[in-house]
């Protein structure tokens, strides 16, 4: 008999949260009738400058499906956090899920980049990915590395062995459900390896904090200068000079405002 789920969610708080985090997202998106159009990630969205989309686009789902799928997956994967004594644990789990969302993000319109510009496959252009999947079939991978006798058990009966998750889990869904995004699935299985073989590492909380606060700053100067959402505090202006980029903050009686010069800016998947 196993454990009451309120000792699981003690042992996998991080990996709890997130859940929760993505089912209020989902729930909100259901209530507002959002779409794939509103939060998710295409290159053409990317290159009008919706940055904030990398970020929206990896915690949305727009089927419940979806949603459980990819759930069930990371609450399994949640067993990273209770392996502090080889190196994971929970800080391990957050500082790494941030590099697995905002890498695996941008190598998806890396991708997509390659085959429209050196391929010319037009049909990227308008591709729209939507989904949490890029950073589990990271952790997938990770914990494959890590510990390859483990398993990955979905929906409470399906028992994978995680060392040939990842690949399985690929071929699956991209069989199964013709609209998963095999290159989202693909760019986390590869910064996944990456994070796993040591390619990308040295992350600790000074790093994850200064890279969350980044993280923050474009997703609010990007939600902005898109017109996605209207920040009253900040306004963005162009100097008078636009050959001479800028960024200072001017006082003002309702508080501060941010002047910036303008710089030039050169299908639905489920991930």
């Amino acid at each position: 008999m196993g454990k009451p789920l309120f000792y699981e969610i003690l042992e996998k708080p991080a990996t709890s949260c997130i859940i929760g985090i993505c089912s209020a997202i989902w729930f909100y998106i259901q209530k507002k009738e959002l779409g794939y159009s509103h939060v998710g990630l295409s290159y053409e969205t990317a290159i009008e400058g919706h940055y904030w989309r990398i970020i929206t686009s990896a915690f949305s789902h727009i089927s419940v499906i979806h949603l459980v799928f990819n759930m069930s997956a990371l609450w399994s994967l949640g067993v990273v956090e209770q392996l502090g004594h080889m190196g994971l644990g929970v800080e391990y789990y957050l500082q790494y899920t941030l590099v697995l969302v905002v890498l695996s993000g941008v190598l998806v319109l890396g991708m997509y980049h390659l085959l429209i510009q050196r391929f010319n496959i037009e049909y990227f252009r308008r591709v729209t990915a939507v989904g949490y999947s890029c950073v589990v079939f990271g952790w997938m991978t990770i914990l494959s590395v890590k510990q390859p006798s483990s398993k990955l058990d979905l929906f409470g009966f399906l028992s994978l062995p995680i060392s040939f998750a990842p690949f399985e889990s690929l071929v699956f869904t991209s069989i199964i459900v013709p609209q998963a995004s095999f290159l989202g699935h693909l760019s986390g299985i590869i910064v996944g390896y990456a994070i796993a073989w040591g390619l990308i590492h040295g992350m600790n909380n000074y790093w994850a904090l200064s890279m969350l606060g980044w993280i923050v700053l474009v997703f609010v100067l990007s939600l902005k200068r898109s017109g996605a959402y209207d920040f009253k505090f900040l306004e963005i202006e162009s100097v008078t000079d636009p050959s001479l980029p800028s960024v200072r903050f001017l006082a003002s009686g309702n508080g501060r405002s941010l002047q910036m010069s303008a710089l030039p800016v050169a299908g639905v998947e489920l991930v």
